[in-house]
Parts: C-alpha cells; sequence; structure tokens
C-alpha cells in the first residue's frame, strides 16, 4: 500500500510495499468466531469459463430474508473475498442477488434484535470492516442491482467499483428511519459519490429512488431497461466485466489504486501515486505484450505477469 510521508511540508508518496502484490491480507473477523459455520446456499461463487474466464460471480441467496446480512452470510463473502484476493487469474468479480426483485436489504434486522447493546456495536464494526475489506479487493468489482438495495445492501454496492442498475431497482440508505444512521461506510461512500448536499438529502430523509434517479445523480454508472428475465442489470454488469477482462490485468489494478488512493489526497499527492502506480507497469510482460500486439495488428494475449 502507500504511505504517505510529509518531508518539509511536502507530501512525498512511497511505497509500503509494493503494489504489486494484491491488497494485503486483513484477518477474517468472522472466521475466529464462526469455525464451523455452514452457509448452505446462502452464498455462491460461480468462476466463469470459455471466453468469461476471469470473471467471477458473487450471488447472494438469502430469499426469505431479502438477502440480509446473517453472521453466516458475512463469513460465506469473507472466505470468497480471501479465495480472490490474491489470484491472479480472476480479472472482475461482479456482486449479484440470485433471488428475484431483491439485491440486498442490508443487516439482518431480525438477528440483531436479539442482541444485547454491548453486541450492536462490535458488531456494526465488523460489518463496517466486511464492506471496507470488499471495496479494498485489487481487481474491479461490479454491483449488478436487479432489485431493492436498502441500507447495508446499498452500503456494499457503493464499495464496488462499477455500479449498474436495472431502472425500477430501488436504492437507499434508510437508517434515519429506523433512529439510527449508515454504520457500514454509507455517510462516507455516498458523499464521495454524489456529493456531500445530494448524500445529506438522501440519509436525512430515508429516501429511496429508483434506477433512472440513481444513474441522474451518478450513484450508478448505467440504468437499464428491466427484462421479463429480472436480470438485465446482470447482463449489463456482465458486458462491462467482459470489456474490462480483455484489458491488461494488471494495468487495471494498478488504474484502481491510482484512483482510489488519488481521490483521497490532493492533486500535487495524486499525481505521485499515478506515477508510481505506472512505474510498476514498466516492467511487466504485459507491457511488451501489449505494444507486441499493436504492432501486429492482433488481440493482445494478456497473463497479469
Amino acid at each position: 500500500m502507500f504511505k504517505l510521508v510529509r518531508v518539509a511540508g511536502a507530501a512525498r508518496v512511497a511505497f509500503a510495499e509494493s503494489t504489486r502484490r494484491a491488497a494485503a491480507a486483513v484477518p477474517c473477523r468472522w472466521c475466529s468466531e464462526n469455525p464451523a459455520v455452514d452457509p448452505g446456499t446462502e452464498f455462491a461463487v460461480r468462476r466463469l469459463d470459455g471466453d468469461d474466464q476471469g470473471i467471477v460471480v458473487f450471488g447472494l441467496n438469502r430469499p426469505k430474508a431479502k438477502n440480509a446480512f446473517s453472521r453466516s452470510m458475512v463469513f460465506a463473502i469473507y472466505e470468497a473475498m480471501e479465495s480472490v484476493k490474491h489470484d491472479k487469474s480472476v480479472r472482475a468479480v461482479i456482486i449479484r442477488s440470485d433471488v428475484p426483485g431483491i439485491f440486498c436489504a442490508g443487516a439482518d434486522l431480525k438477528e440483531r434484535s436479539k442482541m444485547s447493546a454491548s453486541e450492536v456495536a462490535p458488531f456494526v464494526s465488523k460489518l463496517r470492516g466486511f464492506v471496507s475489506d470488499f471495496a479494498r479487493l485489487p481487481m474491479a468489482t461490479i454491483a449488478a442491482i436487479d432489485g431493492a438495495a436498502l441500507g447495508g445492501g446499498l452500503e456494499l454496492a457503493l464499495a464496488c467499483d462499477i455500479r449498474v442498475a436495472a431502472d425500477v431497482a430501488k436504492m437507499g440508505l434508510v437508517e434515519t428511519r429506523l433512529g439510527i444512521i449508515p454504520g457500514a461506510g454509507g455517510t462516507q461512500r455516498l458523499a464521495r459519490i454524489v456529493g456531500a448536499a445530494c448524500a445529506k438529502l438522501l440519509v436525512f430523509s430515508g429516501r429511496v429512488i429508483d434506477g433512472e434517479e440513481a444513474h441522474k445523480i451518478g450513484l450508478v454508472a448505467e440504468a437499464v431497461p428491466q427484462q421479463p428475465t429480472g436480470d438485465a442489470a446482470y447482463s449489463a454488469a456482465l458486458r462491462i466485466a467482459r470489456e474490462i477482462a480483455e484489458q491488461g490485468p494488471f494495468a487495471v489494478r494498478m488504474a484502481k489504486a491510482a484512483i482510489d488512493r488519488g481521490v483521497e489526497v490532493d492533486l500535487g499527492t495524486g499525481l505521485a501515486i499515478e506515477e508510481m502506480c505506472y512505474a510498476q507497469v514498466i516492467p511487466t510482460q504485459d507491457r511488451q505484450e501489449g505494444l507486441a500486439a499493436f504492432r501486429e495488428k492482433r488481440p493482445p494475449r494478456y497473463t497479469g505477469e
């Protein structure tokens, strides 16, 4: 990761460790507490093959609970993140719902209602860490929102690099309706994506908007007409993932690092971060392959090396 060092009033950027590695491993906050959890069919990981090799799909599947985050589901997603984090063959991750009409309803309020006051804060802290860990995945991540994404469900989508939604999908950070606030990064990520004023309007009012409105304010990159099969957003996400998978995978990871770190700092420091990331791609085999493919007028065959 990058370490910003202040010297003589100027920000200098140095690598604390090579950005050629995948995101630093973060110990699973759930594993020690759930050593024998069997998530069953609550969550599925699909590694696509053939022309779609390199694309991994995470599927949420708790229909009776509207895909609300239970402890076991979060544990399963953590395991899935660990399985792809250091896998150079993975070029894009799509997270979608396998339940028609819903993306994710957020935290499992039935489960939370059984917690004591002293248990709630640690649980929310772990949920916040889980969403942040998802944001730190080194490859491109895409949220396919074909149904309602509310509360923590929208917070998970906000942690993705790209969001696409069906035009009729509903989205909102509705926590103020329950007398609480978004606790898994929603106040911070939403403001950075749509601006502070718009974020305040949505959070203060608990307003729910559809995909079309979400696209107008920049919350989602694309809003697509829903189709009879109910998976228009997933189809759009798969199209985007295919485009990404054709590019140099290490270059995409470095571009993500440059953008994610750069938006948090001043322009001068951001440009230094970009320079550092660019330096990492220069010695790669993929850069040589890209130049050779251009010269020979053929599609490149990138390996991530």
